[in-house]
């Protein structure tokens, strides 16, 4: 059996492991194939002991609405089917995690217990809570970054011109082919199927914003991937900042919900011709993701104005209280009330389908700190509209795109301006040099 690079594991207590069953305790790796941690925990179980993979339901989550919630039970329900096929117990419980997962643990007498690698606060809080409640080793295994975070570097990186160079040297050691899951060698413990209509009907979550048409899954995800890279990755230079070319791969929820490895989506790109498509994706999916993980990691507080860096806050700080030609409220933005078209048809996009266009979503942000009454309330309203409709929302992609657009983070300063400072600008007429608004407008608005 293949080993998993002892690199991208991180032991997170002093215990040492103990004889019973391996808990694999997936959380942002929602899938069976092509993830690290699931592959170290049936490393860990051999043919000695059963594997029993583990999910902690959260009954409510940053805010996360029947949107979320009803994308990912149905990929946890694929996960289920597919993990039984291969002979391994499934368990879903519902609460906190550092609540729940220790007295479970507990219960089994099990050997220790593998999870996956995520920078966010309350993720990395559960860890530390379980950590010190059981005897037995937590390990995290690092399945979301191709060149594990904690490896590549040990501090916040400045930007991308600092991470790039060290991502790129690790690159050929770490984006490896994935060895196969291997079936269960030695039976598990018989838990009962999960029943899934009882669990969605037992979660209160807020049920106004509904599902949407992207379909969830692993298949799924691998059928969008390869949708991707036989039809639009060819036009992904030219057209990505076009949001009328659907030229982007569309693939960031599944990314966000472990449906997908990023790192599959990075062997099948570069398995590709080699040109500008190629290596402008591969920067998109590999340097900048990782950067935002980077930053998350190394920030604890990295969706607050006080993660901007020093010059950003300065001339934010100088310019606030220059006089806003227009003031809204955080309704006002919700319900896309204000005088732009193009504004409202960004939001209404990312009402009704789940997803904003990245270029737009850059614009949108801009506009929100534009029209708000401080830097402060502006990232708090972007942060919120985005957890609350994007099915990315609560990702280190997303904290950080809005401290870019707001607050400067991995940017420079550019002209002063109004309200903006050295923050930089954009308008909507820079969006009509590049893509056809009045078309975006029709469609959206």
């Amino acid at each position: 059996m293949a080993k998993v690079d002892v690199r991208r594991i991180k032991k997170l207590n002093s215990a040492e492991i103990s004889g019973g069953p391996i808990v694999y305790w997936m959380s942002r790796e929602q899938r069976v194939f092509d993830n690290w941690g699931l592959l170290h925990a049936r490393e860990l179980a051999g043919d000695k002991v059963p594997l029993i993979v583990v999910f902690c339901l959260v009954p409510s989550f940053l805010g996360a609405t029947l949107r979320h919630y009803d994308f990912m039970l149905n990929g946890m329900q694929q996960v289920e089917k597919d993990l039984r096929k291969l002979g391994y117990d499934f368990v879903l419980l519902s609460g906190q995690p550092d609540e729940t997962l220790p007295a479970f643990v507990s219960n089994i007498r099990a050997g220790a217990v593998v999870t996956d690698f995520d920078p966010l606060r309350i993720k990395q809080q559960w860890q530390e809570n379980v950590g010190q409640k059981i005897d037995i080793p937590l390990l995290e295994v690092d399945g979301h970054n191709i060149v594990p975070a904690r490896f590549v570097t040990d501090k916040r990186e400045y930007g991308a011109r600092t991470i790039r160079p060290k991502i790129q040297r690790l690159l050929p050691e770490f984006l490896e082919e994935f060895p196969e899951l291997a079936s269960a060698e030695v039976k598990g413990e018989g838990f009962p199927v999960v029943d899934w209509k009882q669990v969605r009907s037992s979660i209160k979550v807020d049920e106004t914003v509904g599902p949407v048409d992207l379909i969830p899954g692993e298949s799924a995800a691998h059928a969008a991937l390869d949708e991707f890279v036989t039809y639009g990755l060819g036009a992904y230079a030219e057209k990505r900042n076009d949001p009328n070319a659907e030229a982007t791969s569309r693939l960031s929820a599944y990314y966000h919900f472990g449906q997908l490895a990023p790192q599959r989506a990075a062997l099948e790109v570069a398995a590709r011709p080699t040109g500008e498509s190629v290596d402008s994706y591969l920067e998109e999916l590999i340097i900048r993701r990782e950067l935002s993980d980077n930053f998350c990691l190394h920030t604890p507080n990295y969706d607050s104005l006080d993660a901007a860096p020093e010059w950003a806050q300065k001339t934010l700080s100088e310019h606030s209280a220059d006089r806003r030609a227009y003031l809204y409220s955080y309704e006002d933005f919700e319900q896309a009330r204000t005088h732009s078209a193009l504004w409202n048809a960004a939001q209404s996009q990312m009402v009704h389908s789940g997803f904003m266009h990245g270029y737009m979503r850059m614009y949108w942000a801009k506009k929100i700190l534009e029209w708000s009454a401080s830097a402060e309330e502006a990232l708090s309203i972007t942060i919120a509209l985005n957890d609350r409709f994007e099915l990315d929302g609560r990702d280190p992609n997303g904290y950080v795109g809005a401290l870019w657009s707001i607050g400067g983070v991995h940017d420079r300063g550019w002209k002063k301006r109004s309200v903006f400072g050295s923050i930089r600008y954009m308008n909507e007429r820079g969006c009509r040099r590049k893509f056809d608004v009045d078309a975006y407008v029709r469609k959206w608005g």
